[in-house]
């Protein structure tokens, strides 16, 4: 009994050590986000979101920095339109915090999976899983002129 049972572990162990968790990076515009139809109702107008190297106004007062880790459900959807969802969500968490600091812009908005940083002035990085899709996104609070 004890050397089936020790044989049924053997296998279970050998067959879940080949399956891997899914974890597709993608790079995708980040205008796309700001363009959805979803975030012109939700995203609105009274802060501006610029990625790291993005031309940017005068900035009159910086207020501190925040990270937005978000995740949706992508079972249905596809990898990117999971990514611009999870995006979404975390802009619009920045959103409410730049509005409690009095801020009226994101600014130097980077990837920031794992910690890692990832700049560029077009696009984020989002990892799509099996069934979750996550991005998560470090800037800083500013004022900006007009």
């Amino acid at each position: 009994m004890k050397r089936a049972a020790g044989l049924l572990v053997a296998v279970l162990l050998t067959v879940s050590a080949g399956v891997q968790a899914r974890d597709t990076v993608l790079r995708l515009p980040f205008a796309d986000v700001l363009q959805m139809p979803e975030a012109q109702g939700k995203l609105d107008g009274t802060v501006k979101f610029f990625l790291d190297g993005a031309a940017l106004p005068s900035v009159k007062n910086r207020f501190g920095s925040g990270v937005s880790n978000r995740k949706t459900n992508g079972v249905g959807k596809s990898d990117e339109q999971g990514c611009r969802w999870a995006a979404l969500s975390a802009l619009l968490a920045f959103q409410e915090s730049a509005k409690r600091f009095g801020a009226n812009a994101v600014i130097n908005i980077v990837s920031y999976y794992k910690k890692n940083e990832s700049k560029s002035s077009t696009e984020y990085e989002c990892h799509a899983g099996g069934v979750v899709v996550g991005v998560t996104f470090k800037g800083e609070y500013a004022a900006i002129g007009q």
